[in-house]
């Protein structure tokens, strides 16, 4: 963990108002209704918490906050000022296509003013389907197509290419991903991550018609591989257990995020792992973050140690679709290591801030865990 915290303030506060080198993303806000200059000398409510003396626990408080709805907003409509633009260039190449979000942005975990925007663009003229799902053995499907995933894929993915280089003539339209094509500056707000797909009827999405339980096959360009995901249903999930909770794990999945992006250390946990990791948390004791932030933070810290000294129970756990286990790589128990080690000195720091008169104690780690707990900030 990096030792100056006024470093990592500066660096909370960068990602919160926009950073300098986003360049035109920083121009205007259309939500804010004025410039960047004026939204980035606003004072954020948790910058105020605490004393002057107290910053690694402001900087513990600010790192688990949602970003400012407005800014979100801009995101989201972003997002579906590219769809638009394709929708109707697509219509005109014979594609009939929808286009939903995915990832952070939707899910309210992102922990960027300037976030990048996750947009499906989905073809709706091509569909695969479980064959021993109820209703493909009712026959509610047609006949199956002689077309492939791939090929669909592949051809949908060129056409987007092309439609987003007509659409956004100023911006740059980078076509080197695997599975996404971003586009990104002119007159954008966001980058924007565009994943061609096309729908897959899982067996729980026939029995349910929930649109969280359909699946959708995405393509990688370099190896030519098709992958199903269930974006809508990891959303769902962790978005109901955080809901029933009342933020607590929304909180908790900043958290990780906000120290993984400010640690020197070699933490390549995805998002998407986060949150899962999260997931299994003690969602009691994450509960307790309505009255105090501070407890996530506590709970944080107790539940990424916890794992990383039972191997055999981290190895057990799923990511909320059910689609893999967490650590399917041994890589990704050293990034865990990492991050707990991470989260271990800040619960460090904070303790000492707060409870200076009690250092010569010499207490236990998990006395100072639930005396941060309690802390009313």
């Amino acid at each position: 963990m990096a030792s100056d915290i006024d470093a990592r303030l500066s660096q909370l506060r960068a990602r919160r108002k926009g950073e300098p080198s986003a360049g035109a993303f920083l121009k205007a806000d259309s939500a804010s209704g004025g410039h960047f200059a004026m939204d980035a000398a606003e004072i954020e409510e948790w910058e105020k918490r605490g004393t002057s003396n107290q910053r690694w626990t402001r900087y513990a408080i600010g790192a688990m906050q949602a970003v400012g709805k407005k800014y979100t907003e801009v995101s989201e409509r972003t997002g579906e000022r590219v769809a638009s633009q394709l929708r109707d260039r697509l219509t005109l190449a014979g594609i009939n296509a929808e286009f939903k979000l995915q990832g952070s942005v939707p899910l309210d975990v992102h922990i960027k003013r300037v976030s990048d925007v996750d947009v499906l663009a989905i073809t709706k003229d091509f569909y695969t389907y479980n064959t021993a799902g109820v209703q493909a053995l009712q026959g509610g499907y047609t006949s199956p197509s002689h077309r492939t995933s791939g090929g669909v894929l592949s051809s949908l993915r060129q056409q987007v290419e092309v439609d987003l280089d007509d659409a956004f003539p100023a911006a740059k339209v980078d076509k080197t991903g695997a599975k996404a094509v971003k586009v990104s500056g002119g007159s954008l707000q966001r980058s924007v991550d565009v994943v061609p797909a096309h729908w897959y009827d899982t067996k729980e999405f026939q029995a349910s018609g929930r649109q969280a339980d359909r699946a959708v096959t995405i393509y990688n360009k370099k190896t030519g591989e098709t992958i199903d995901n269930l974006p809508f249903l990891h959303i769902q999930r962790v978005g109901s257990r955080c809901d029933s909770i009342n933020g607590g794990l929304r909180k908790a999945i900043r958290l990780c995020k906000s120290v993984k992006a400010d640690s020197t250390r070699d933490i390549q946990l995805s998002s998407y792992d986060m949150a899962a990791i999260m997931y299994h948390a003690d969602m009691s004791a994450l509960r307790l973050g309505q009255y105090s932030d501070l407890a996530i933070l506590s709970e944080t810290q107790r539940h990424l140690d916890a794992l990383y000294r039972d191997p055999i129970a981290a190895g057990r756990l799923w990511v909320p679709d059910g689609s893999r286990v967490i650590f399917d790589t041994s890589e990704k128990r050293d990034w865990l290591l990492y991050l707990s080690v991470e989260m271990d000195e800040l619960l460090k720091n904070v303790y000492q801030e707060n409870f200076s008169s009690l250092l010569s104690l010499g207490l236990s780690h998990d006395v100072q865990r639930n005396l941060v707990k309690t802390l009313q900030v």
